[in-house]
């Protein structure tokens, strides 16, 4: 069995009105649960959030400390 190291990133996402928000979550979640994260902070339902949801972070080269615009 091989375990592998969690890679925890902080990411910042920013929505059309100013409002940033913190997000800390592993290099290997997907980006539907990025969404689940962002809309529990924000209150914006995670289906009006448009990125694509199957796809890991890292794929999307998303990195510890990047800023998220949100439409």
């Amino acid at each position: 069995m091989v375990h592998r190291q969690l890679a925890l990133i902080e990411i910042i996402a920013n929505d059309r009105l100013g409002q940033k928000v913190r997000v800390k979550c592993d290099s290997e979640d997907t980006v539907g649960d990025l969404k689940k994260l962002i809309a529990a902070q924000t209150g914006t339902k995670a289906e009006k959030i448009v990125l694509k949801k199957c796809i890991t972070l890292a794929d999307y080269e998303i990195n510890d400390g990047m800023s998220l615009e949100m439409q």
